[in-house]
């Protein structure tokens, strides 16, 4: 199994799934959005996985600063702003076997291990 966990380091939810993670003893691929921003491309299969709405980061400066049209804008509008502003994406993104299992981290445990497959 290959996963992919993409954020930056000093969100406290990304840490909160790494120490999860480690104490589950799943290995993962820590990939940081700010040092390395994922691709147009790559966003766009996560929207089509998971659909832009869970993706958006709500409670960042990033998102406020977009005004309100944002509240009508499609998938694909979304993508492009999450391709220009990694940091609207919400953290952390799961990524497993190439494929967008889950966004954030408040689900149940059971949940986030069914998402993860572990």
């Amino acid at each position: 199994m290959s996963l992919k966990v993409y954020g930056i380091p000093n969100c406290g939810t990304c840490k909160k799934a790494f120490s999860w993670l480690e104490s589950n003893g799943v290995e993962y691929e820590f990939i940081d959005t700010k040092e390395h921003p994922p691709t147009r491309s790559l966003i766009q299969s996560w929207v089509e996985a998971l659909g832009s709405r869970p993706m958006r980061n709500t409670s960042g400066q990033s998102y406020r600063a977009l005004g309100t049209t944002k509240d009508d804008w499609t998938d694909e509008q979304w993508v492009e702003a999450f391709a220009k502003d990694a940091m609207l994406l919400k953290r952390p993104l799961f990524v497993k076997d190439g494929t967008a299992v889950l966004v954030g981290f408040k689900d149940k445990p059971e949940v986030i291990r069914e998402k993860l497959g572990v």
